[in-house]
């Protein structure tokens, strides 16, 4: 894989004109690698003067900057007020106004969860008859965000309620492509090339692997994420939302399967940086820094597109280090999954406004508006992704476009007490030596206490 630099140069361009009449607006309508036609097409068809769109979500300091430079060109074309609101505390909020009446028209939700939780009480209104169509012909993966999307009403019956906006990806191995060149390694496209590579680095007399699960009171978390990817690697996505759903029990035979392939790599001493027993120890944030010692202590560390904010103040992501998909088993024929998170906004409160801002969100220009400023990437098929501030952001939307099926982290899906509790001090525990099918059995216990 070749360093990338910034093919975003005409938007960061653009971005410094400020050519909009309105200082807030940094893109000029009809310049730049947006897609304007669709902006002009909505803004034909919607007139919503005087109203105004209520919306709350997670978003807040340079988000809520960014979002409300994307959201002030809704207003453009359809002369509605938009007011977004970010809390450090929506989930709390969210659920308070909602059950007061109180609510905003649209909310932002950060888990998919706490949305199926407020559908099924009846305090979220159903999309346009036709969205799940629509979602699962222009998004890539379109099922998996249909099923994302979709719960049960209050009385049990499954409505789409929810479309993504903001999507981040974890499926993805860090490397650095200056000791990969230097020692003639080529990029696995397979789960089977990368097992070949970590074994080809230890005849190389080099060290793989980078890991640590570290986190404080969060310790543990790094692994869930190694164990949900090899659950998408090992099984179809069927299998994985059981599990979530506990329908697949912890230890099934299915995930003790996965958990034993996360240990094939970090139970290994020759594979990790420390030896496997440093893996528990090793705070996740410094755990990358193997990559830039010279020589190389490590050579790879699958982690999530948020890493870079530990790197080395001088590193330069795209020169100095890279990433790539982190591959699926070409045997199973389970495509390209993708593990990652994401936003899902729903109607908290409806109103013709609300209607056409859902609708605004199917635009590709609502989707390029964010990503023309950086920290954004879609799972819009539609989008110019020339539109992207970077070429590292382009690399990432790709991988996403490119999956054939996306799924939630789900350590954020199960009951608190699981995802939060029980997965991570299990994961720990077997990364410190115990048996797959014990810790697995010890989590599913704890399950079965709080159904």
């Amino acid at each position: 894989m070749k360093a990338r630099f910034y093919a975003g140069a005409a938007v960061i361009g653009l971005c410094a004109g400020m050519a909009q009449a309105d200082g807030h607006q940094p893109f000029a309508v009809g310049e730049g690698p947006l897609n304007w036609d669709s902006y002009n097409e909505f803004a034909e068809k919607y007139d919503l003067s005087g109203q105004t769109v209520e919306i709350t979500g997670p978003w807040t300091g340079d988000e809520k900057a960014k979002v409300d430079i994307a959201f002030s060109y809704f207003t453009s074309a359809t002369g509605a007020t938009v007011n977004y609101s970010g809390s450090d505390s929506f989930e709390q909020d969210i659920v308070i106004s909602a059950r007061s009446g109180s609510a905003p028209n649209i909310a932002v939700f950060p888990q998919p969860g706490l949305a199926a939780d407020m559908a099924s009480q009846g305090l979220l209104t159903p999309l346009a008859e036709g969205t799940a169509d629509w979602v699962r012909e222009n998004y890539a993966a379109g099922q998996s965000w249909v099923d994302l999307g979709t719960y049960a009403d209050q009385n049990g019956e499954d409505q789409m309620f929810g479309i993504f906006y903001r999507v981040d990806v974890k499926s993805l191995v860090w490397y650095s492509p200056i000791a990969f060149d230097e020692l003639g390694y080529d990029i696995p496209e397979t789960m089977e090339e990368l097992k070949e590579l970590t074994d080809l680095m230890v005849e190389d007399g080099e060290t793989p692997w980078c890991i640590g699960l570290g986190s404080g009171a969060a310790t543990g978390w790094p692994a869930t994420d190694w164990v949900e990817e090899m659950m998408l690697r090992t099984q179809p996505p069927e299998a994985y939302d059981a599990w979530v759903a506990n329908e697949m029990k912890f230890d099934d035979p299915a995930v003790v399967a996965a958990i034993e392939e996360f240990g094939a790599f970090a139970r290994n001493d020759d594979y990790v940086d420390g030896g496997a027993s440093a893996v528990a120890n090793t705070d996740f944030r410094d755990s990358p820094a193997g990559l830039f010692a010279i020589p190389p202590a490590c050579y790879m560390h699958r982690q999530a597109s948020f890493i870079p904010a530990f790197f080395p103040e001088d590193v330069v992501v795209g020169e100095d280090v890279d990433f790539f998909y982190f591959p699926a088993y070409e045997s199973k024929d389970l495509g390209k999954p993708v593990l990652g998170a994401g936003t899902v906004l729903a109607i908290t409160d409806p109103s013709d406004a609300a209607s056409a801002f859902i609708e605004w969100m199917k635009t590709p220009i609502a989707h390029e508006l964010w990503m023309a400023q950086g920290g954004f990437l879609t799972a819009h098929a539609g989008v110019n992704t020339e539109a992207y501030l970077d070429d590292n952001l382009k690399a990432q939307g790709d991988i996403l476009l490119n999956a054939t099926t996306f799924r939630f982290d789900a350590s954020d899906l199960m009951p608190g007490e699981i995802g939060a509790g029980a997965f991570w001090t299990g994961m720990v525990e077997y990364a410190t030596g115990a048996d797959a099918e014990e810790v697995a059995k010890g989590i599913q216990d704890r399950w079965d206490t709080i159904q």
